[in-house]
């Protein structure tokens, strides 16, 4: 089975309006939401291979947030086209990730993630939960048999859904 976190950044700022969108950091929430994430990652033995993390600064730091609760040492690749994709182009992206990994977790941005999220989960106990709202900092857990290459809709379980809220 391979297994896919689905990471969505967590809160950020609009305090100065002069940033484009892509250089928006975290807000005060935010970083308390990563805080507490790398807690949750730490008790859960989360040890993605791979993580795949847009380049905008929110995404970039939530990754630096979260990184303390990960297990393992997994390969990092902050990657520009992340920020802009369609949940169809993150499926594209994933199916990409060579066999030899065995999970991986893709740390985007809405509306992109829940619906790709949406788009995979063929079935799960959270579904109705991750189909009514995907916060921002929320961790979608999905695993599927088979290659990333196989990696198509309604193929994967989604096996968690945890909201930093859920954490407090």
């Amino acid at each position: 089975m391979k297994r896919l976190y689905l990471l969505r950044h967590a809160k950020s700022s609009r305090k100065d309006s002069s940033l484009p969108d892509h250089d928006r950091p975290l807000a005060g929430r935010g970083r308390r939401a990563t805080k507490a994430m790398a807690a949750y990652l730490r008790e859960h033995q989360i040890e993605p291979g791979l993580i795949l993390c847009s380049s905008a600064t929110r995404a970039r730091q939530t990754l630096d947030g979260v990184a303390p609760g990960l297990r393992g040492s997994p390969e990092v690749r902050i990657e520009s086209e992340l920020y802009e994709l369609s949940a169809t182009g993150l499926l594209a992206r994933l199916q990409r990730i060579p066999d030899a990994v065995p999970s991986a977790m893709l740390i985007g941005h809405n509306p992109a993630m829940e619906q790709l999220g949406l788009d995979l989960a063929g079935g799960g106990p959270n579904l109705a939960d991750l189909a009514s709202k995907y916060p921002t900092g929320a961790l979608a857990t999905l695993e599927f048999p088979g290659s990333w290459s196989d990696l198509v809709a309604d193929r994967c379980q989604l096996v968690g859904f945890i909201k930093p809220r859920d954490l407090e």
